[in-house]
């Protein structure tokens, strides 16, 4: 590499941590009950799902210790200094647009993407999988999106296509930010590996192989044949110098070559021909004579290869520049590298070449967005012209680049340029959709109504109906507030009403109709936060601090939204209650360390520094038992302000880290965890706590085999809990037979053998637990289960109701869940699964309080629907379904309502709800089978 470096300098002179895993947290979802005959004598759908729709939840950790505090510091201030800004007002309160694609009907358009994934060509199916990406952009699990961008790059066939897709993954992964990593790493993943990208055509079998940086060979073939023995028959001349070369070889590099060497030209009687004024060196024209006897480019420096390059544009030498082009495609590696290359390659429209630099140029994204050089080729209409000249400027280019460039910074200059080539670039309806409605969106945002109403207007004739809401908003920006409640009202008439068309309308109203307007948002869609946010601070201007703070508590107590965070800290400065701001912004930095508050005014970091001194002041070691205290009463906003707090005097503390990523998962805030994560691997300095926390970045992104293998080489070096942690729970996260089990019940004890805290052996003895009642040794899961409350780890009392139930003993498993919901803040589990252990009257009532508490959990939906069914209420089943459906497109929702609209002959209902299924999960056996059947009685009914 440094002979390579040195080539490209002389071609310038030229100027050519410890931590422990929750196990619902980091468990993939329950499979679906075995499908069994029912014993009631209806035997009816919904008898059926009634008796087996059971979700075993796998049991979490919570870790407690009391703790103490030092009294508060004796200072006075005032809100005001705290509130530069004042306090929130409603007239100043409206929801972001999503620039992401939205539909009134979600379920359908999905069907229509599986549908067209499904029947399309090889040649279409990457394209069909982005489309499938930019619809799932707009749902809350990154992993669907991440999913069918992997589906996408899996099934590329052009070069720039996979230099693309390839870079995106890279870029959701942000594996650089491990120390001792490259932007051109792929770490193995061929899906990823720069090298692998550069190979044209598309071959299902190497998906899975070692990709080509890990298998490289370095197989060069020396040529031998020596001047001597070659029949030499005339010379280039170029000044003084005479290169000398055999005819018929020369001849044989392109057609123009042959006709002037053998077709009657002058240059064919001459044994001396002056190629004086060819542009090309001495040097270069001897590197031309040894390709044209070896088709061998390996011994020759960067600048002679484009020097041949430069000569088999002219000369249409088409296998020469095929193989120029290869070749200093390859020795792309960094930025400086691709700034130089880059021009070369668009001059002399040398495909690979430049698909090597702009590679560079998107691994090396974000940063390289703020180069000059680079926004001039991506952003300008002459770069994205000579781009499209060379097939290099395509939709999923400038699609990815608007993601990077919105996240970025959604104002700037440069983030409308792309957008303007992005709506260029656009040729599929969707695409059209996506393009015209971001830039209407960024437009927004810069104040620029009437041209945010312009774009937004074309992105409803393209037929994207989300986009009204732009045009309505422009409108109501430009002072023409009824026109926008027209628009809105009608798309409400026109359509099956959602959440966001009554959030939308509420902004025009006013009084009580602007009240009604959020309710019915709320119950359409709970996951809104401005209806809450909005009544919160309605509720501060009546001087409601308290009612304020509850009703955000509603949505934080299943959502961890950093506008709600940031909503309730705010109100809680108001009310003097600066623990609980100061709790919150910790909280909100974690998930965005660089969140700016009070309207995008003021750096949440300021404000902690602001109100630290109004708070407790507590050491190192009473922040640990506060800790313990808050895991322990499942308080996980509150374990994530310690932690943080922590961190401020122990920045480096690889454990705590670890700590965020595990409290950050559970909330579901993926993003957040895996840079936590990464950070607890960067921090630590032992090798073996690395390996372990690799292993967990591996096992977290779907690589289970690679994550055991981590587990084994920490264990190798240094035998500890966290390695031995690791392998258990990989191992253990598939069906296990008795063999295996034993195996992962003996690590387990290895864990527990090794030096750790009560959380981590508190965790330990849960999980053991819970593979000893898969083996049906219910008196050791019992124990365990017991050893585990006995070091305050609260959940274990799931585990223990679990092992009563099991014995029968329906009271002993009911009382232990409701110990649970006692001690726990965030309960809404709890209340799910003391509903398995009480009869269908207070089961319904639990499970009603769950909804209430965690709209989010499935479970009780589709018990509800099943008891609707069962009581031949099918109608009602299947409005209760839809009700979470409309906010929570989830796979086993969907499938039940495909079954149910199926057991009553509604075959075109059940295939799109199937279909709907299939696009978020095309494996999912029970749907497939469900999928078949409803098709062929459908095909039949139709004949």
């Amino acid at each position: 590499m440094q002979h390579q470096h040195n080539l490209f300098t002389t071609m310038r002179s030229l100027n050519l941590a410890e931590g422990c895993k929750g196990t619902q947290v980091y468990a993939p979802p329950p499979p679906p009950p075995p499908q069994q005959p029912g014993n009631n004598a209806t035997g009816g759908v919904g008898d059926k799902f009634l008796q087996h729709l059971q979700d075993h939840l796998r049991v979490n950790s919570i870790r407690s210790k009391s703790s103490r505090t030092y009294p508060q510091a004796n200072v006075v201030v005032s809100p005001e200094s705290l509130l530069p800004f004042g306090l929130p007002l409603t007239d100043l309160l409206e929801p972001r647009i999503d620039p992401s694609l939205k539909f009134p009907d979600l379920v359908d358009q999905m069907a229509q993407v599986y549908r067209r994934i499904d029947n399309c060509d090889q040649s279409e199916r990457s394209g069909a999988y982005l489309e499938q990406c930019a619809v799932f952009k707009g749902l809350s699990d990154p992993k669907l999106f991440r999913r069918s961008l992997r589906s996408s790059r899996q099934h590329a066939i052009d070069v720039h296509a996979k230099v693309v897709l390839s870079s995106w993954l890279r870029f959701e992964r942000r594996e650089d930010e491990l120390i001792g990593t490259t932007s051109m790493d792929c770490c193995g993943r061929i899906l990823e590996c720069p090298k692998a990208t550069l190979v044209s055509g598309y071959d299902p079998d190497t998906v899975y192989d070692p990709c080509l940086c890990s298998g490289a060979s370095s197989d060069v073939q020396e040529c031998s044949t020596s001047e001597e023995a070659l029949d030499y028959d005339m010379s280039f001349c170029i000044g003084d110098e005479e290169v000398r070369c055999v005819r018929y070889k020369i001849a044989s590099l392109s057609r123009p070559f042959k006709a002037m060497l053998y077709g009657g030209f002058n240059e064919m009687k001459r044994g001396t021909i002056n190629f004086t004024h060819n542009g090309i060196s001495v040097e270069g024209m001897r590197a031309a004579e040894i390709f044209s006897r070896t088709n061998r480019l390996d011994n020759f420096p960067p600048h002679v290869v484009l020097e041949l390059l430069k000569l088999a544009n002219r000369f249409c030498c088409d296998e020469m520049k095929s193989s120029c082009d290869e070749h200093l495609a390859h020795l792309v590696g960094t930025l400086d590298e691709a700034m130089l290359l880059i021009e070369y390659g668009l001059e002399e429209s040398a495909y690979l070449l430049v698909a090597a630099c702009l590679q560079v140029f998107l691994r090396e994204l974000p940063s390289s967005m703020h180069n000059p050089n680079v926004i001039k080729i991506f952003c300008s209409v002459e770069g994205r012209g000579r781009l499209a000249s060379l097939g290099h400027a395509s939709f999923k280019l400038y699609f990815f680049l608007s993601q990077i460039a919105m996240e970025d910074d959604m104002k700037s200059n440069t983030t409308v340029m792309i957008l303007e080539r992005l709506v260029e670039c656009a040729v599929e309806s969707w695409e059209k959709q996506l393009a015209c409605h971001q830039l209407g969106v960024v437009m927004l945002e810069r104040k620029e109504y009437k041209d945010a109403q312009r774009w937004f207007n074309t992105a409803v004739e393209a037929g994207h109906l989300y986009s009204l809401v732009g045009v309505a908003r422009s409108k109501f920006k430009r002072d023409h507030r009824y026109s926008a409640y027209k628009i809105i009202n009608s798309l409400i008439s026109d359509h099956v009403p959602t959440g966001w068309m009554h959030q939308e309308r509420s902004l025009y109203c006013s009084g009580k109709e602007k009240l009604l307007d959020l309710d019915t948002a709320t119950e359409l869609d709970p996951t809104l936060t401005f209806p809450y946010k909005f009544r919160a601070v309605a509720l501060v201007e009546e001087n409601q601090f308290g009612a304020a703070i509850s009703e955000l508590n509603k949505i934080l107590g299943f959502k961890a939204s950093p506008d709600c965070l940031e909503m309730r800290a705010w109100i809680s400065i108001g009310k003097e209650d600066y623990e609980g701001a100061l709790k919150d912004i910790r909280a909100l930095l974690t998930l965005e360390p660089n969140f700016m508050m009070f309207n995008g005014k003021i750096h949440a970091d300021h404000m902690v520094e602001l109100l630290r001194p109004l708070a407790q002041q507590r050491s190192q070691a009473d922040c640990w038992m506060q800790l313990f205290d808050h895991w322990s009463t499942v308080d996980d906003i509150g374990s994530l302000a310690v932690v943080h707090d922590m961190l401020a005097n122990d920045p480096g503390n690889s454990l705590l880290r670890f700590r965020q990523s595990l409290l950050l998962l559970r909330l579901n805030c993926q993003k957040a965890a895996m840079r936590c994560l990464r950070l607890a691997r960067n921090h630590s300095k032992l090798k073996h706590e690395r390996l372990v926390y690799e292993g967990w970045i591996l096992y977290d992104t779907g690589h289970r085999e690679e994550a055991l293998a981590k587990a084994e080489e920490s264990i190798s070096t240094q035998r500890s809990f966290e390695a031995f942690f690791l392998k258990a729970y990989a191992l253990a996260d598939s069906t296990l037979d008795p063999k295996s089990a034993e195996y992962v019940i003996q690590l387990l004890g290895e864990a527990l053998r090794c030096p750790s805290d009560a959380l981590r052996k508190g965790q330990a003895l849960n999980n053991l637990g819970s593979v000893y009642v898969d083996c049906e040794k219910l008196d050791l899961a019992g124990d365990c289960y017991t050893n585990a409350l006995n070091i305050k780890h609260t959940r274990a009392h799931q585990g223990l109701a679990r092992v009563y139930h099991l014995k029968n003993q329906r009271k002993a498993a009911y009382d232990e869940m409701t110990k649970l919901i006692e001690k726990a803040q965030n309960n809404a589990s709890a209340y799910e699964k003391r509903s398995e252990y009480c009869d269908r009257e207070m089961a319904q009532s639990d499970l009603s309080l769950a909804t209430q508490l965690d709209p989010l959990r499935t479970y009780p939906y589709r018990y509800r629907a099943a008891v609707l069914m069962d009581d031949h209420k099918e109608n009602e089943a299947i409005e209760e379904l839809s009700r979470a459906i409309s906010f929570k497109p989830d796979l086993q929702l969907l499938h039940l309502r495909a079954a149910f609209y199926d057991s009553m002959g509604e075959g075109a209902s059940a295939i799109k709800d199937c279909e709907a299924a299939l696009c978020i999960d095309p494996g999912h056996t029970d749907t497939l089978e469900l999928y078949h059947k409803a098709r062929e009685a459908n095909t039949t009914d139709q004949k």
